[in-house]
């Protein structure tokens, strides 16, 4: 049986998540054992679902995988046309877990607030390069100037907006995609991140996978 399922909505987390776990010795970093991981088979996307249809279908969505997996983490945004709530939507990703087969020691689920878009934020010059600007020192400035971050906070309130205005009025100008969600994830320190979710997804695999006391 395979180590870990991931179950996301769409294509720029399944980047994120692929360049996270992608990195040589990545659990070095996070602070558990060794885990089975192939992102391109281990990360599965509600291909035309998207963060509602994983709300309403992760049992049906996730059942044909229960025999394969051990432990099992679906992830979801939690701004969506019609969305009922981060709480909501993470208690109803559980029962649906639940359901699938994968009860509260094997799954867990995941709700990002707003969206996947905020993993890219850090005070990481990883986050700046990636965005197309040559430092988080220049990057800063521009965002709080156009409103997009206040002063004295790492991460903006809309990171999607902000993303795609960095993206446009960069000294490299480009567009988001998944490259740019797999480039971050996969350069960023694990403590640069403090996103709940992240730190939740990092601290679940801390569990599953405890160090072995000498």
């Amino acid at each position: 049986m395979k180590d870990l399922l991931v179950y996301v909505a769409d294509g720029n987390m399944a980047a994120a998540v692929a360049g996270l776990l992608n990195r040589p010795g990545i659990h070095h970093a996070i602070g558990c054992a060794p885990f089975r991981f192939d992102s391109r088979s281990d990360i599965k996307t509600a291909a035309g679902q998207n963060d509602s249809g994983v709300y309403t279908r992760a049992d049906e969505l996730m059942r044909p995988f229960v025999s394969e997996y051990r432990h099992a983490v679906v992830i979801a945004d939690e701004e969506w046309t019609g969305s009922p709530g981060a709480l909501a939507i993470e208690q109803k990703l559980r029962s649906h877990l639940e359901r699938a087969g994968w009860p509260a020691e094997r799954g867990t689920a995941l709700v990002v607030s707003p969206e996947a878009d905020l993993w890219l934020w850090s005070d990481s010059p990883h986050s700046a390069t990636a965005l197309g600007w040559e430092s988080w020192d220049a990057l800063r400035p521009a965002l709080e100037g156009n409103g997009y971050l206040v002063a004295g906070q790492l991460k903006p309130a809309r990171p999607k907006e902000a993303a795609e205005w960095a993206l446009r009025h960069g000294p490299k100008r480009g567009k988001r995609s998944s490259r740019l969600y797999r480039e971050v994830s996969g350069n960023i320190s694990v403590r640069r991140c403090q996103e709940p979710a992240f730190q939740a997804f990092l601290n679940q695999l801390r569990t599953w996978f405890p160090l072995e006391v000498a």
